[in-house]
């Protein structure tokens, strides 16, 4: 899964990314043709606690990749996304909207003062034209076509096509749009940015960190839905904790009033709001969380470890977590009648320690 952080210049994307990952990347020296990426490990600590039981010799955890973005700039003369730009957030699953909330004479604001919730809208709003310029072109060719062949299908997109477009010119991102499984179907290839999940994160200064509740209430919760989040993290002081050694990192927590690791908040926020759940397998050789979107039936959640297993799939062993970490061990899982033989249409569910059958 890819997640894709985009902010206005001076905003301090650069050192979120570097805050996520460990990286050491120059914050002043973004190649605007090429995005940096990194894969990062999703905290969970089943996974920890699995691994002290089995000692594996091999321990995999879930993981999710980000994308640091060019900074846009509103004061650029060009107006809207770079074609650069669009071709890479639109092959993201989540956006990250990252807003300047510190201040600091020091860092020119490119829209001269620091307001969270305007750079906000209007990042927002650059995402709204461009759905809508991708709408209106498709309608136009569209129309076009119909005038020599109308198909049923054609008429339902279009249709659909006209609701979104009446959406989106009320100012609301396609994420607030309910769409029925049908219509999603239509519509996903165009990959629209309003309809990606987000997550708007206000990057605060550290004297902010204790006040994080009044930071994101300057955000009012009807610009937020149940397909978005919001957070308040100084990136700049978390960037600095993961240059520190584990031991390190504790004190200067414990020194400033952090309890829990922003970072891994963030993580797992951008894990939860995806729609991902985690499975495990486990064993003497590696325990491993697997990720795949809820809903997830067994035979495809075996095609997550190999594509054999789904397409012999059989059955599937499943022990939840929360009965295993009880006992402690398999066997006595089995005892006891907490793990259970399950068929094709079994919903994986997050936490489940799973055994695949299969058969080739």
């Amino acid at each position: 899964m890819k997640i894709g952080i985009v902010g206005l210049a001076q905003s301090g994307k650069t050192t979120l990314f570097n805050a996520l990952t460990g990286a050491h990347i120059e914050t002043a020296a973004f190649s605007k043709e090429n995005a940096h990426r990194a894969v990062v490990k999703v905290p969970d600590d089943r996974l920890e606690q699995l691994t002290d039981i089995f000692q594996p010799k091999k321990k995999t955890p879930a993981t999710i990749e980000y994308i640091d973005l060019a900074g846009l700039s509103p004061a650029q003369e060009k107006v809207g996304f770079s074609d650069q730009f669009l071709g890479q957030i639109r092959l993201v699953d989540a956006i990250l909207v990252l807003v300047r909330a510190f201040e600091d004479d020091s860092i020119l604001h490119p829209l001269k003062t620091v307001d969270p919730l305007r750079d906000f809208k209007y990042i927002e709003a650059e995402f709204i034209i461009s759905d809508l310029s991708i709408i209106e072109n498709r309608m136009q060719r569209l129309s076009r076509q119909m005038k020599s062949k109308k198909s049923d299908a054609d008429m339902r997109e279009l249709t659909l096509l006209e609701k979104c477009k009446a959406f989106l010119e009320n100012e609301k991102p396609l994420r607030q749009f309910e769409m029925s499984i049908d219509e999603e179907m239509i519509v996903r290839g165009y990959q629209f940015l309003t309809q990606k999940p987000l997550i708007l994160v206000l990057n605060i200064s550290e004297t902010d960190i204790q006040h994080e509740e009044e930071k994101r209430a300057t955000i009012p919760v009807t610009d937020l839905d149940s397909n978005s989040a919001l957070l308040a993290i100084s990136a700049q002081i978390e960037m600095e904790i993961g240059q520190l050694s584990d031991a390190e990192a504790v004190d200067f927590q414990k020194e400033i009033g952090i309890q829990q690791s922003a970072m891994d908040k963030l993580i797992r926020t951008s894990h939860d709001l995806l729609g991902l759940i985690s499975f495990f397998t486990v064993g003497e050789d590696e325990v491993k969380a697997w990720t795949i979107r809820s809903n997830t039936k067994a035979p495809q959640a075996a095609g997550a470890v190999h594509t054999d297993f789904e397409r012999g799939f059989i059955r599937a062993e499943v022990v939840h977590f929360d009965d295993f970490i009880q006992r402690k061990s398999l066997t006595r899982c089995k005892s006891d009648g907490v793990m259970h033989l399950e068929g094709k249409e079994y919903i994986v569910k997050d936490g489940d320690i799973i055994n695949f059958r299969f058969a080739i």
